[in-house]
């Protein structure tokens, strides 16, 4: 099932690059069409997964070189299931707004393809070396797109964005490669080992703990990105497609968060422990500071990108609040965030189709010729800055109230990025959509089409399920998560603080005595 569900958009690759140039009305088409079969199969794994199981499930591992421990290992937990998910639904509405591609669009399909491919074999992969090599199968698609179909300064962009990710791949394979050595040094056999599964049961020195961590967190934190490795993305952002937007803000940028829930925090425990501090400033300091610079941003389309900078710091914060709420919080926030942001860079991607302008100062009134754009956009944002009854609330609730018993005054600081949320885009609204109409083509300004509206509709009811059932997604994830705690705790002096101890925050001993 699994090899299928990676394969499958490779496959689909090949089918569209087999079609002649000359049959360029059915690229696109045939596209959109051949990436519904991995939705497919994302929704039979999710839905036979087994809620009450920590470990991997529907396992598959075959052997390429034994002497080298290199194996085709897959399978999906709690952690990588949600986020397998979003990445099926986002591809097939992805290409379906991508009328505006007009030049090489065969080859833009097959780029698209083959970058589902590379992250959903990221997010299943349990080999390290097979890991990487997925990891590293995204940049070549993703600076295609960017660089091929982009904006003006599209260049410059994606050879930022590819610069940028490279350097942290590179410390990356050393720190991987450094593991299959200790793995040959400390087993009978003497063979190296990529087994994510044997690696677990490494002895690694405090010492190398922390030398591996950072390698591991550098290059994570530049795919996150976390301040103040961000300075690729509003401009990577900016110059996307539309469809590469939804897909960097939705997917790719949450290989930087999977990797240090998946890798950091199990293969070093006691570093992890050591550099909460570090990760959870740095997390913060991205909060409030991807949420002020959103605010004065003129571009609408860069708005939204500081947005993610903002909403991806509350992500790395629940991550290092070690508890289980936090945990909880950041694996459905990872989802949430893609649905909400994605849907939020399609409606730009929709503005800008009809009046080919990001600036804010061009638009006013909209809501009058357009209103069903901005009732969706408004939902959206409203999802966004965490309303109550939206899937937003839900994971910026769980982060916060699960790292308020470890991490309190930084918890504290991180909440003004709430409020800060509900300025930028609620301004934001405001200046595109309400009020009187600004300008004669602001007039003629037409709404959502049918199939826009169908491509919308989905991931506003993904939204509100999400807001209102949670648990649909949160009793998957539950039980690897209490598993990465319980290995954190095992190999080390920490103890996660329990949901009963908030209150002990507030009550004195003596209080609590009597």
């Amino acid at each position: 099932m699994l090899t299928l569900l990676v394969l499958t958009p490779l496959l689909g690759a090949v089918v569209v690059a087999l079609i002649p140039a000359r049959r360029r009305e059915l690229h696109l088409p045939l596209g959109m069409a051949l990436s519904v079969a991995p939705l497919g199969l994302a929704g039979a794994v999710f839905f036979s997964f087994d809620a009450g199981e920590a470990s991997f499930q529907m396992v598959e591992k075959v052997v390429w070189w034994e002497p080298w421990g290199v194996s085709w290992q897959l399978g999906v937990d709690g952690i990588s299931l949600g986020m397998v998910a979003l990445t099926a639904i986002l591809f097939p509405l992805s290409l379906a707004v991508s009328d505006s591609i007009s030049h090489r669009r065969k080859a833009f399909v097959v780029a698209m393809l083959f970058l589902e491919t590379g992250l959903i074999g990221t997010f299943l992969a349990l080999d390290l070396l097979l890991f990487f090599v997925f990891f590293e199968v995204i940049l070549v698609p993703m600076y295609l797109i960017i660089g091929v179909w982009g904006g003006e300064r599209r260049v410059y962009a994606a050879v930022k964005f590819f610069i940028y990710t490279a350097f942290g791949s590179a410390l990356l394979l050393a720190a991987i490669i450094a593991l299959a050595v200790m793995h040959a040094s400390q087993t009978p056999d003497g063979l190296l080992s990529f087994d994510y599964l044997a690696l677990l049961a490494l002895d690694i020195s405090p010492t190398a703990q922390m030398w591996l961590f950072g390698a591991f967190a550098l290059a994570f934190a530049i795919k996150v990105p976390l301040f103040p490795f961000h300075t690729w993305l509003p401009d990577a952002h900016v110059e996307a497609p539309t469809a590469g937007s939804v897909l960097l803000a939705g997917v790719l940028l949450k290989l930087g968060t999977y990797g240090l829930l998946r890798f950091n925090l199990t293969l070093f425990p006691e570093a992890t422990v050591s550099l909460v501090p570090v990760l959870a400033v740095l997390a913060v300091v991205g909060i409030i500071y991807g949420a002020v610079v959103a605010i004065v941003q003129p571009d609408l389309k860069k708005l939204v990108a500081y947005s993610s900078v903002s909403h991806l710091g509350f992500v790395v914060l629940g991550i290092f609040a070690l508890t289980s709420a936090g945990l909880q919080g950041a694996v459905i926030q990872n989802v949430n965030h893609g649905l909400t942001t994605g849907a939020l860079f399609l409606l730009v991607g929709m503005l800008y189709d009809r009046r080919h302008t990001k600036q804010i100062s061009d638009f006013g009134g909209l809501a009058t010729p357009a209103p069903l754009m901005a009732g969706f956009f408004l939902f959206m944002a409203f999802a966004s800055i965490g309303l109550p009854g939206l899937n937003g609330f839900v994971g910026e609730f769980l982060v916060l109230v699960g790292s308020f018993p470890s991490l309190p005054a930084l918890t504290v600081v991180a909440a003004f990025g709430v409020v800060l949320a509900a300025i930028y885009m609620l301004w934001a609204y405001q200046r595109v959509f309400t009020g009187p109409v600004s300008g004669a083509e602001n007039r003629k300004l037409a709404d959502l089409s049918p199939k826009e509206t169908a491509v919308l509709a989905p991931l506003a009811a993904l939204v509100l399920l999400l807001g209102l059932y949670p648990g649909i997604l949160l009793e998957r994830t539950a039980p690897s998560v209490e598993a990465i705690l319980d290995r954190i705790e095992q190999h080390t002096d920490y103890q996660a603080p329990s949901p009963g101890r908030l209150a002990d925050v507030f009550l004195s001993d003596s209080e609590e005595d009597s």
